[in-house]
């Protein structure tokens, strides 16, 4: 086989070496235009150490990509450790000073990846220059680096190869032409890095150079067939059965080279190409997958379909990957066999399974390589894995019920294991229409075990763990807690033995929720090992992992922990699309309404409420309770009384017998100055006997009751439900029921030494104290003449008869005064008025 060395283009390698002193160099021309030469020649020649990586052909998904760089710079090929930008970055820095070249990044076409690598560009460590070469304009967001003349760029126009570059070129391989030859082989080529390679290695040993040259013309196919027949002719036959029969892979190795040809040995033969330069490139530091060059294996496989069974060769590879785990690749080969039934069984089969490994791309591409209108009703569970990864329920349960439809003529092994997945996607599309009833029953919803072989099993547990993921989203949902840790711990430790990291990562972002009906400590412990699992794969501002940002923010508001709870809300808003999951939607709402209601800033707490209920769900929810009787509680607050009344009176029975719109009606009746009313409300909450009974509730509850009580002037009973509220808060140091209700006054009426809570009075009044109370100023002289009222007895539409206005005005005053002074009702909005001495001290 003629050999050929790189020539050193000196212009060009100059022109990379003064690119070097900035941050990325970018080059960018067509293909065959001698760019990977051309970076390897410069590698040779640069003092600096050189990292080479190119990128596999269709690289449609992030992971598989940062996993090819790590390995590229010498880091563990694996899915642990940290995020993959700052592990990359890290190498880097350990290597530095060093050039990392980046060849083919057209074949990337993961818009995650193409993001993530623009931060690591912009990003790199001291002493480390990155060089990118590409066909067409890149993706990559560099404004910033061109713009701080960071970026050097060589563009297609430089490439070309000049007359004297050609002929030294000829000269390394040994090919003598007359000047005259040498121009008309320049015309002809126009300096085309490929078309030269290819004419030199025909023209050696070529018994007329000169007339080869002037045969060199007609279209690009004619040439690029004539120089492919010339050069495999002087090829040993062993390798021209080499080269043309592997041209069907992207990616050869030589134990797939052997399988394919028949033959042993065909690892050193490639080897042999590589060193000679012929149009085969390794892919690793090891020397042992290899591609050829795009045009050369295009241009092989022209050929090798007038000689062989084209077909026959991709089967021969589908089984060979199937085999060795790459079902991607073999489904590909199936695709180009025209074996479409088993191309649409085996990806099936595997759907769920590609996706969990982080390849949910790359089974859309692969779904969109069938043909269209096929009868390959076998790929509806693949449609259904596929419209759920884009959060699209209603055209997935449309390919389920299809996929359902065709069991029944399926063998009984692969029935069994699409049963599986049928009944995991089920559980997911009712959970993604936020319809918890949908996915209220238990395991017993999936199919049981027959005898099954290895892969078998693992395909099925894959979409066991996926439906004790959904299982446990339900249940935590439906507020049925107990049943929803159980399966979702379950679900987690399937998924680590699955080696399933983002199903891991999701069961564990959900199960902080499920702890919150008992300890703090145990809800932040299973947010943080989520959140830490989340951020060593790069998943840190993915929706997976929103449910524990969310829990952290919500149970930081419990606790006083605001600017925390803040930090949390916002975090878990960036990581939920606007398109979201419908129940992750009303719990982000949920959280902004807590966190507005510990602040007292009431008007943002009720347009979240607002939100909450307008997000869409099928049936009535477990939480919906929760959003209504906050709704009515916080419309109390602001004064609007006729608003929450109607709100009320809107409910049927059974949501007003719930012990969350019982505590929201006593709330009502406070600020109505009705505490007996409120305390009546209030006994079937406070004795366990209304349905749902959440901790906060019954906190608050507790409450509402002392606030009654003190009304009436039963300063012993009020001191009772204070003591009982302080008891359950205690453990967790809960807060937020005591800012919300404005229970100040209470804890100011227990004897400095006759509670057993001290420390927890201190810091809820501490915390009361850092409420934002407005200055006097504000109230205006109207407010004022108002606030003077609030102290006696009379109604609102009494106080309406003394000022001569309407009774809806004084509803909007009282509002106001509600608001500035940081008040829940009547009585603690005349209490903050003392405390500001705005009223006098004296009896109501």
């Amino acid at each position: 086989m003629p050999g050929q060395r790189l020539i050193d283009r000196h212009d060009l390698i100059a022109t990379l070496d003064r690119a070097a002193t900035k941050q990325v160099t970018i080059v960018t021309a067509p293909a065959g235009s001698g760019k990977t030469s051309l970076l390897r020649s410069w590698s040779a020649h640069t003092a600096r150490r050189t990292a080479y990586f190119a990128i596999r052909r269709d690289q449609y998904d992030a992971q598989l990509f940062w996993l090819d760089l790590l390995a590229t710079v010498g880091g563990p090929a694996s899915v642990n450790g940290p995020a993959p930008v700052d592990a990359v970055r890290s190498e880097l820095a350990a290597l530095a000073p060093v050039v990392l070249i980046i060849d083919d990044l057209h074949e990337l076409t993961s818009a995650e990846a193409i993001s993530q690598l623009s931060v690591l560009l912009t990003s790199l460590p001291a002493d480390v220059h990155a060089v990118i070469a590409t066909r067409g304009e890149p993706k990559l967001r560099l404004q910033r680096l061109r713009l701080a003349g960071e970026l050097a760029e060589l563009r297609a126009a430089r490439l070309p190869f000049s007359r004297a570059e050609t002929h030294e070129l000829l000269d390394l391989a040994g090919v003598k032409l007359s000047g005259h030859a040498i121009d008309v082989l320049q015309e002809r080529t126009e300096g085309w890095a490929a078309g030269l390679r290819l004419a030199i290695l025909s023209l050696s040993g070529h018994p007329d150079p000169e007339q080869f040259v002037e045969d060199f013309s007609g279209t690009d196919r004619t040439v690029a067939e004539y120089l492919l027949a010339e050069m495999l002719d002087r090829q040993p036959a062993e390798v021209q059965r080499l080269l043309l029969r592997t041209s069907v892979l992207d990616r050869v190795n030589g134990e797939l080279a052997d399988l394919l040809t028949g033959s042993t040995g065909t690892e050193r033969i490639l080897l042999a190409l590589e060193d000679a330069n012929a149009f085969v490139v390794s892919l690793d530091h090891e020397r042992t997958w290899f591609r050829y060059h795009h045009l050369f294996r295009d241009l092989l496989r022209l050929e090798l379909r007038r000689t062989d069974d084209v077909h026959q060769l991709h089967r021969d590879a589908a089984r060979w990957f199937t085999s060795h785990g790459d079902v991607a690749e073999a489904v590909r080969h199936l695709q180009a066999a025209g074996d479409w039934a088993e191309a649409a069984e085996l990806l099936t089969d595997h759907a769920l399974s590609l996706t969990l490994d982080g390849q949910a791309a790359t089974v859309a591409a692969l779904l969109h390589s069938f043909p269209t209108g096929a009868d390959l009703r076998g790929l509806a569970p693949a449609h259904a894995v596929a419209e759920l990864n884009q959060a699209r329920p209603e055209r997935a349960a449309a390919h389920l019920d299809v996929a359902r439809a065709d069991l029944a003529a399926l063998p009984a092994d692969r029935g069994y294991r699409l049963r599986t997945t049928i009944a995991a996607l089920d559980l997911l599309v009712a959970r993604l229409r936020g319809n918890f009833d949908g996915v209220a029953g238990d395991l017993d919803a999936l199919p049981a075990a027959t005898t099954m072989s290895a892969t078998d099993l693992a395909l099925s547990n894959d979409a066991r763990a996926t439906a004790l993921l959904n299982l446990g989203v339900a249940a935590a949902w439906s507020l049925r807690l107990a049943d929803g840790e159980k399966y979702l711990r379950q679900g987690a430790e399937l998924a680590h033995e699955l080696r399933r990291p983002y199903l891991e990562v999701a069961c564990l972002a959900h199960l902080g929720f499920t702890a919150t009906s008992g300890s703090l400590t145990r809800v932040r412990r299973y947010c943080d090992e989520a959140i830490a699992m989340a951020t060593r794969h790069g998943w840190a501002s993915e929706p997976v992992i929103a449910p524990a940002y969310i829990t952290l923010s919500a149970t930081a508001s419990w606790t006083g922990e605001f600017e925390l709870a803040q930090l949390w809300l916002d975090r878990a808003r960036d990581a939920v699309p606007t398109d979201g999951e419908p129940g992750v939607q009303l719990l982000v709402q949920l959280a902004a309404a807590t966190l507005a209601a510990g602040r007292c800033r009431y008007d943002e707490t009720l347009a979240a409420l607002v939100a909450a209920s307008n997000v869409r769900m099928t049936g009535r929810h477990a939480l919906l309770p929760r959003v209504l009787g906050w709704i009515v509680e916080t419309q109390a607050r602001l004064g609007q009384v006729d608003e929450a009344r109607a709100q009320l009176a809107s409910l049927d029975d059974q949501l007003a017998a719930t012990a969350e719109i019982r505590t929201a009606a006593a709330v009502l009746h406070l600020a109505e100055a009705q505490p007996v009313a409120a305390r009546a409300e209030l006994r079937a909450v406070l004795d366990g006997s209304a349905p749902s009974n959440p901790r906060l509730t019954t906190i608050e509850a507790h409450l509402l009751d002392a606030l009654a009580a003190r009304a009436l002037g039963d300063k012993a009973a009020a001191r009772a439900s204070t003591e009982r509220a302080l008891h359950l808060a205690e453990s967790d140091r809960i807060v937020l029921p005591f800012l919300m209700t404005g229970a100040a006054p209470l804890l100011e009426d227990l004897p400095t030494h006759g509670t057993t809570h001290a420390a927890l009075v201190a810091d809820i009044l501490d915390a009361h104290a850092a409420d934002p109370i407005a200055p006097v100023e504000t109230l205006s002289r109207t407010e004022l003449r108002v606030l003077r009222y609030l102290p006696t007895n009379l109604t609102r539409q009494e106080i309406a008869a003394k000022l001569s206005v309407s009774p809806n005005t004084v509803n909007t005053h009282i509002r106001h005064i509600y608001t500035k002074l940081g008040a829940t009702d009547r009585s603690t909005a005349v209490q903050r008025a003392r405390e500001l001495r705005l009223l006098s001290v004296g009896r109501e």
